[in-house]
């Protein structure tokens, strides 16, 4: 009986793992899935700018985690602003898995039948096409609608969006990684799509991951990971993670009866 108490006992006074953190000077803010909820957006942008003006200075970068489209109602709406945010300062876009599907189904009709109905007819009404010439289209003639109103600053925006940011400790990635691959040998679907094995995965990654694309009602806090998709198009909860040095806030754009409001509060990491 001994030994297994001296391992109990070896592994108590262990050191615990240092808190991740951001590097020095940097303030970084992470936005989760939007999904064409742009009064939810405009809300937490004035609230994020707001926080970082008031804060003592630092070099500042807002992560989009992706899925910016489909589902809510203004998924345009949505695209443009993020891109007139990143005009403004500096804005790092994530590819989700709907940036994917949009994308690719401009291209492939077997894509576009699964992104439809996956929330794409609500991301292909908010750029113009009339419901009535939806509702009577074919594949193909809704392909040729959609590629015709996408403007091509929009695609180029959504096509140069990365797979990952790291900062420091931290891991900014939009459905999360497969374990124990290392970063560099992850696969894009991984990053992209990912759930199992990746969401009850309770090791250590190589970085702390900071995703979205797994929607939880409250923030999902792990020892490995946090999510930060509070389903803002269902829910009316759009969620900012905010990282400096070790620390963690947050700031949420919340509506209740058609008034967003804005809540902040301390995630201790």
């Amino acid at each position: 009986m001994f030994e297994p108490l001296r391992k109990i006992f070896s592994r108590a006074r262990q050191p615990e793992r240092p808190l991740p953190a951001v590097p020095p000077g940097t303030r970084w803010y992470a936005v989760g899935d939007i999904h064409g909820r742009l009064d939810l957006f405009e809300e937490l942008i004035a609230a994020i700018e707001r926080d970082d003006a008031e804060a003592p200075p630092a070099d500042t970068t807002v992560v989009l985690l992706g899925d910016l489209v489909d589902r809510g109602p203004d998924s345009a709406g949505v695209v443009a602003r993020a891109r007139a945010w990143q005009a403004q300062r500096r804005v790092r876009l994530l590819a989700g898995n709907h940036e994917e599907m949009f994308l690719f189904a401009l291209e492939d009709i077997a894509v576009l039948r699964h992104f439809l109905r996956h929330g794409g007819r609500q991301t292909a009404l908010s750029y113009g096409i009339p419901r009535d010439q939806y509702d009577r289209a074919t594949m193909e003639e809704l392909q040729e609608m959609l590629n015709s109103v996408l403007p091509d600053e929009d695609r180029r925006f959504l096509a140069a969006a990365k797979n990952y940011v790291v900062a420091g400790d931290y891991l900014f990635v939009h459905a999360g990684i497969a374990p124990h691959v290392p970063l560099e040998e992850q696969e894009e679907h991984h990053l992209r799509w990912i759930r199992e094995p990746f969401l009850e995965h309770a090791e250590p990654h190589e970085h702390f991951v900071v995703h979205g694309h797994t929607i939880a009602e409250a923030i999902d806090e792990r020892p490995n990971r946090i999510g930060i998709d509070t389903g803002a198009y269902r829910s009316g909860c759009l969620t900012a993670l905010v990282l400096e040095g070790t620390s963690r806030r947050v700031i949420q754009a919340i509506e209740r009866d058609g008034v967003i409001t804005i809540e902040t509060g301390t995630d201790a990491a």
